[in-house]
């Protein structure tokens, strides 16, 4: 049996100096069972007492590569010596905007942010001054940063938002203005009919359509096929941008992200997580006629944009990813995981569907479609969430949120997916 006495210790500690004993709400599991983090090498991350995981969060899906991984953080280190942050764009910032540019096909300008709230958020102003108009259209479970204007009907029970052809706005949390709900309108993922329907009254009103290539904080809900084609027409038809939010596939299920492998023409695109492989950078871009804008009466800045160490880290990252089979071999290990677990839980029987790409997918149990968070909703959450508990027990971290995804990293290896197969079909054996 595993200790958890140094992270229960460091918990109580915590609780005295910051909400929950954690600086994000998802990183609080409860009282006794949240873990903490101490050094992470490779697909391998150890707890304060020394607890050794295969780890299939990847702290929420940046570390691509794998955690300390020599070639990057050796960049940053050199990096560092030159100092952090100059206030000055460096060549190293115009680098790393070249190599977005020259990957991500929809991508002809580009602007490097902090964080994927912020290129969300930066998305959002670009798309509304250029259309002249204020309101934004998001899908119910969609999760597209940590802010006021886009926090609306993402976590809340399905149950609570209305008859899917009149949907509910609702907020995700407490001190959001209420005056903000005029400012977005939310519908069912994968209904273009209904989408169009609410164009046809709201499309001189909307200024841009923001969605993920599937439901990453929401089980991992896939378009069905001409959902996205049909969702680009209506854009054109009714003066709407298209914001791509790659936050999470971008860099991660295809060299270009979604755009790439997909055939997406968004008007925008937003990144981060994946791109500098845990180091903190994001970006959004698009077509230059809409980049344009910024700059010119638009607004955006930072002080610590395009940092030295972000912009080092993405730089080493987007090399690597470019001479080397990164993506093959993420495939290849989470082809190898989906079709491990698909038989676990089948022989169990244990009825469960996976949902989305090898690199980055969702192990749903008792549902066989899963087209929005209304669907979703009626997964079994609690079996996940013991097999999850059990698993980490025995050295496997997944999260403990049925509807976050499971990530692959270039450094798991089959040995990794061969000891995580066996841990799951234990646990599945003694529940």
């Amino acid at each position: 049996m595993k200790s958890f006495e140094n992270c229960e210790k460091l918990q109580q500690r915590a609780l005295k100096s910051m909400p929950l004993g954690v600086n994000s709400n998802g990183r609080f599991w409860g009282k006794g069972i949240t873990p903490y983090f101490k050094r992470g090498k490779g697909a391998y991350v150890w707890d304060v007492d020394d607890n050794k995981y295969v780890d299939y969060r990847l702290a929420f899906g940046p570390v691509i590569l794998g955690y300390a991984y020599d070639e990057v953080d050796e960049c940053v280190i050199e990096a560092l010596k030159t100092g952090v942050t100059p206030g000055i764009t460096t060549e190293r910032e115009v680098e790393v905007a070249e190599k977005i540019i020259d990957m991500c096909p929809a991508t002809e300008m580009v602007r490097l942010v902090n964080t994927g709230s912020d290129a969300t958020q930066h998305s959002l102003r670009v798309a509304r001054a250029y259309t002249g108009k204020d309101k934004i259209i998001k899908f119910e479970g969609g999760y597209h940063g940590s802010y006021d204007y886009v926090l609306f009907s993402t976590y809340a029970p399905p149950s609570a938002y209305g008859n899917r052809r009149s949907p509910i706005t609702i907020p995700a949390s407490s001190g959001i203005p209420a005056a903000l709900n005029d400012l977005i309108i939310t519908l069912p993922f994968n209904d273009l009919e209904l989408l169009e329907e609410t164009l046809k009254r709201h499309g001189h009103e909307v200024a841009a359509i923001i969605t993920e290539p599937m439901l990453g904080n929401f089980g991992s809900a896939d378009p069905v096929p001409g959902f996205m084609e049909g969702l680009r027409k209506l854009c054109d038809q009714y003066g709407v941008l298209w914001i791509l939010d790659e936050v999470k596939t971008g860099f991660r299920v295809a060299k270009g992200g979604a755009q790439e492998k997909y055939g997406y023409q968004p008007d925008l695109t937003t990144y981060a997580k994946s791109l500098g492989n845990g180091y903190p950078i994001a970006a959004y871009g698009g077509k230059k006629e809409i980049m344009s804008v910024v700059g010119q009466g638009v607004t955006q800045g930072g002080t610590y944009v395009g940092n030295a160490v972000a912009a080092a880290g993405a730089k080493a990252t987007l090399e690597i990813m470019t001479r080397e089979g990164v993506h093959e071999h993420i495939n290849a290990m989470g082809t190898r995981l989906q079709k491990g677990f698909k038989k676990i839980f089948d022989e169990a029987g244990l009825p469960c569907m996976i949902s989305s790409e090898p690199a980055i997918f969702t192990v749903s149990f008792g549902i066989d479609q899963n087209l929005d968070a209304r669907d979703w909703s009626k997964a079994n959450g609690s079996l996940y969430k013991k097999i999850a508990a059990k698993a980490f027990e025995k050295g496997v971290l997944i999260d403990e949120d049925p509807r976050e995804p499971f990530c692959l990293s270039y450094s798991h290896t089959e040995a990794d997916i061969d000891f995580t197969l066996d841990v799951i079909e234990d646990v599945v054996k003694h529940l």
